[in-house]
Parts: structure tokens; C-alpha cells; sequence
């Protein structure tokens, strides 16, 4: 419950919460220290500590509790082993989110399937299509349950069995829109509702890019489907690009505004174009035959500081090359002389979205 308190101190944001967890032994302590401890132990001055409210904060967080017990909700915290670990790697990451369901949000792949509330047949399609190609991949979708892209993308999930998962931007305990609730029902029992809104929080207007950040934040890549030129899709395109995840974009016809959005997107460079499901697992490095087990062994005559680099892109391959040149520490600039001479050697090849894998 102590941890449930602590998302609602006043003047502490997920930052600055996550900073005073950090020093502390126990979440309790923060309620139960005195404030000249809490200064001591955690370097916040008194001033800031008195204002936190936390009498009120535990108040909340009783009423959060029986809440979730009533509706069968489950509260995850950031530092759980079953918080999204891509969502945890998000500056602005939520400290805690709301869940129903039966999926592991750190296992297999996770996708991101976007677009417009006004859905076409060509963009009705391209999700089935898209969805089709998804079966026996390991891939979980995920969207908003919106009107559009989003609910098409969700339903054909359902009909082919693949895992999906729902970002609300509201509380768990009920469904917006209501005419979505047997989706949403359904995709309890293959995937997951998910929100950072406790029980009983509205569908406020303000609420809906919060979600969007969740979608983008909690996915390996995003794909918009169709989309005007605004909407919450290029919100969460943008979002996507900001946390160094992969986007994709379908192109339409010049004369549609539902795909004015997705071309603009790829005209800009903020997308890559796709054409089809499995040209997107390709680019992804998603197929079975780039993730087959590498042995370090097939590499003898890589040396120095070329070997410390294909260690690495073995443990986490593909990898984004600034992620690369950081647990390097080595400079953009030397490390693309290395990641040349190993591309020309076949031993590494360059993907889209500025990343390189094992070839």
C-alpha cells in the first residue's frame, strides 16, 4: 500500500519519487521516518519533505487498494520485475500502472499498431494482413482500444490468436468506449488492459497522450496505419521517435486525408515505409534465421576493441548504435570506422533505424 502512497505525494513526481525510493531501505519509510531523517537519509530538505501531504496520500492509496481488490486490478510498481522493462527505460516513465490480464510484459516482441479513428477498408486490410503475418512470431500488439486502426487492430488479433494489449487512458473498471467492453473482456483472457490511471479516473481529454506515451514507451517499434495530418497516431509516431524506437508508416494515396499522416511521416524521414508484415519482421531482425544463436567461436580473428564490440551486439542484437557507442564509451565517430571494417569482414550488417546486428 506504502508503495500505492507514494505516486501521490505532493510535489514529487515520478523523478523525484523514484530518487527518494532509491534512498531509502523500504517504501514505508518515507511515511513512517521523521522529516529530519528523511532529510538526512535522502538529501530532500525539510521544507520540501513537510509538503508531501503523506497522511492523505495513504488515505488515497486504502481507497486505490480496495478498489483494485474489488474490480481484480493488479497495481505494478516501477522497480517489479513485471513492470514493462521498455517502459521503464522512459524518462517520463508512469511509477505505476494498473493492470488486468495474462501476459508477461517483458517476454516476446511488442508492437505497436496505430492510426486513425476513421478507418478505411484499405487501413481494415492492412491490419488483418499485417496481423496474419504475426501468427507463431512471438509478437504482442498493442494499442488503444480506440474507435478506427486501433480496434480493428485488437479484433483481428483476437481472430488469429495473437496476443494484444489495450493502453487506456482511464481507470480499469470500466471501458470507454463502452461498445468496445466485449473486446476488452476478451482480450483479458489473451493479453491485457493497462492504464497509470487508478479505478475510477475519467476519460479526460488530457488523459489520452499520456496513454500514447505508454504505447510507444512499452513497444520495440510502432507502425502507423493510416492517419490524418493530426491525430493522437502521429502523437505517438513522434513519441516513439523520442525514446529511439523503431516507427513505420503504410503510404496511401495523395488524395486520402486518412494517409496524408503516414505520408508526411515517411516524406519527413520519422518513418520508414511498409509495405507488409513480413518485411517489417525482416527489418526488425524478427525472423528465424537472424535470431539464430551466434557462437563467439565463428569470430577468431577479431581482436581489440573490434571483439568488445561484436560481445556486445551478441548480447543485445540488434542494438541502436549511440546504445552501442555508450556501453563502449567510445565515440560515434571511431566506432563507425570499427563497425565499417567488421560490415566489410560480414561480420556485422547495418539495419534500419540506426542499428546493426550480427549478419
Amino acid at each position: 500500500m506504502h508503495l500505492i502512497a507514494s505516486t501521490q505525494l505532493f510535489g514529487f513526481g515520478s523523478i523525484k519519487t523514484r530518487a527518494l525510493l532509491e534512498s531509502l531501505e523500504s517504501p514505508s519509510d518515507i511515511f513512517t521516518l521523521s522529516y529530519k531523517e528523511l532529510e538526512k537519509r535522502t538529501g530532500f530538505n525539510q521544507s520540501s519533505l513537510r509538503k508531501m501531504e503523506r497522511a492523505k496520500a495513504v488515505s488515497w492509496a486504502e481507497k486505490v487498494k480496495n478498489d483494485n481488490d474489488k474490480f481484480g486490478i493488479e497495481s505494478i510498481f516501477i522497480n517489479d520485475p513485471r513492470y514493462p522493462r521498455r517502459l521503464k527505460q522512459c524518462s517520463d516513465a508512469p511509477l505505476m500502472i494498473y493492470t488486468k490480464g495474462n501476459v508477461d510484459f517483458n517476454d516476446s516482441k511488442f508492437v505497436a499498431i496505430v492510426g486513425t479513428r476513421n478507418a478505411t477498408d484499405y487501413g481494415k486490410r492492412i491490419c488483418n494482413e499485417l496481423i496474419e503475418s504475426f501468427i507463431g512470431t512471438n509478437v504482442v500488439v498493442v494499442s488503444g482500444l480506440a474507435y478506427g486502426i486501433d480496434i480493428a487492430a485488437h479484433k483481428s488479433c483476437l481472430q488469429h490468436g495473437v496476443p494484444t494489449i489495450g493502453v487506456l487512458a482511464h481507470g480499469l473498471e470500466m471501458t470507454y468506449p463502452r461498445v468496445h467492453g466485449t473486446t476488452a473482456k476478451q482480450m483479458i483472457e489473451n493479453g491485457a488492459l493497462i492504464t497509470e490511471f487508478p479505478p475510477y479516473t475519467n476519460p479526460d481529454r488530457e488523459n489520452f497522450p499520456m496513454r500514447n506515451r505508454i504505447v510507444a514507451g512499452m513497444c520495440d517499434a510502432t507502425i502507423v496505419v493510416e492517419s490524418k495530418l493530426k491525430g493522437g497516431s502521429l502523437i505517438t509516431a513522434d513519441l516513439a521517435n523520442d525514446y529511439s524506437r523503431d516507427v513505420f508508416a503504410f503510404p496511401g494515396s495523395i488524395f486520402d486525408e486518412n494517409s496524408l499522416g503516414c505520408n508526411q511521416l515517411i516524406a519527413g524521414n520519422k518513418a520508414h515505409l511498409l509495405s507488409g508484415g513480413e518485411e517489417f519482421l525482416t527489418k526488425m531482425g524478427w525472423n528465424l534465421a537472424i535470431n539464430k544463436p551466434i557462437q563467439k567461436s565463428i569470430f577468431p580473428v577479431v581482436t581489440g576493441d573490434e571483439k568488445l564490440i561484436v560481445d556486445i551486439i551478441q548480447e543485445i542484437n540488434p542494438i541502436n548504435i549511440d546504445v552501442l557507442a555508450l556501453k563502449l564509451k567510445m565515440p560515434i565517430s571511431k566506432l563507425s570506422v570499427h563497425l565499417f571494417q567488421l560490415e566489410m569482414s560480414g561480420i556485422v550488417k547495418s539495419i534500419p533505424g540506426n542499428k546493426c546486428q550480427l549478419a
